[in-house]
């Protein structure tokens, strides 16, 4: 998902609002290219434009101005030709509308419920993205729906407090790892690889692969996406996604073996560039394989 990013403040955040973007994306199930505007303005800005537009005379958290109207019940997955309406060809996506963040408010709500900034930041952004696809919380059953998206998306990009959470799927791991594929680097093989690592915890890690001219310095998307998840302390992993723009993309011996270190009975979900999807395990790639426990001591 692409975003359009704005900032009407001198402050600096690191929140990964890609991240939470991408995980908001594959929990609704949409595989077109999305946008979405948004701005990080203060309690006076989105005061003005909370009494402008909304009538409501007070500062709020986060607004969405979404530009797809849906029809009652209905969401984003529901709704592809709404969608392609406003697909943006400068842009290559359909522009799903605007969120406006309050900096003041995140940090109030970080302090009163004991989190970082950043996580509030990222739970306002899915709150309005989800608003943008057609989510809303006005009666129980709605709210209730809406907060388990919320929280499922953020704890596939590893930054929700609720342990209950509903798992990963199958599904969703392999949207991921297609989302992952649109950063690769391959300008010498033209072959687009992207993965996304489950872990145990539920945290899924992306990567892509990462070509160079020095050909053999090149890496794959699952090292790519294992090593980004070792380097933050997972050791645990139950499934890895793994999409391609040609041919079906089993892992390469290097890729089998690294992933062998941590997760010798992994689940490997594959799609091709065709949408031809495969199953296996790293077990039945990589029969015998040498692992940490063939050391000695």
């Amino acid at each position: 998902m692409k975003i359009e990013w704005e900032q009407h403040l001198s402050v600096q955040t690191d929140a990964p609002f890609a991240l939470v973007a991408e995980c908001c994306q594959a929990a609704e199930g949409v595989s077109q290219p999305l946008a979405v505007h948004l701005l990080l303005t203060n309690d006076e800005e989105i005061h003005q434009i909370n009494a402008q537009y909304r009538g409501v005379d007070r500062a709020t958290d986060v607004l969405s101005f979404p530009t797809v109207q849906y029809p009652k019940g209905k969401t984003a997955r529901d709704c592809p030709k709404r969608l392609h309406a406003e697909y943006d060809p400068e842009i290559k996506a359909c522009m799903l509308g605007d969120i406006i963040l309050s900096w003041e408010h995140a940090q109030e709500q970080a302090a009163e419920y004991g989190h970082s900034v950043n996580r509030e930041l990222c739970y306002l952004f899915a709150h309005g993205l989800f608003h943008l696809m057609g989510y809303d919380h006005m009666e129980p059953e709605e709210q209730k729906e809406m907060r388990a998206m919320e929280e499922k998306a953020l704890h596939m990009a590893g930054i929700s407090r609720d342990e209950t959470a509903s798992p990963v799927s199958d599904e969703e791991l392999l949207s991921l790892s297609r989302i992952a594929m649109k950063n690769s680097y391959s300008p010498y093989s033209q072959y687009a690889v992207g993965a996304a690592l489950l872990c145990e915890n539920g945290r899924v890690y992306l990567g892509c692969n990462i070509e160079n001219a020095s050909f053999g310095l090149t890496n794959c998307a699952e090292r790519t996406a294992l090593f980004k998840a070792v380097s933050e302390g997972e050791r645990s992993f139950a499934a890895i996604a793994i999409a391609s723009n040609g041919s079906m993309p089993y892992p390469c011996g290097a890729c089998r073996q690294a992933l062998n270190e941590f997760a010798p009975r992994l689940r490997i979900l594959l799609i091709d560039g065709n949408g031809n999807t495969d199953q296996t395990t790293l077990s039945a790639l990589l029969p015998h394989g040498f692992g940490p426990e063939e050391l000695p001591g």
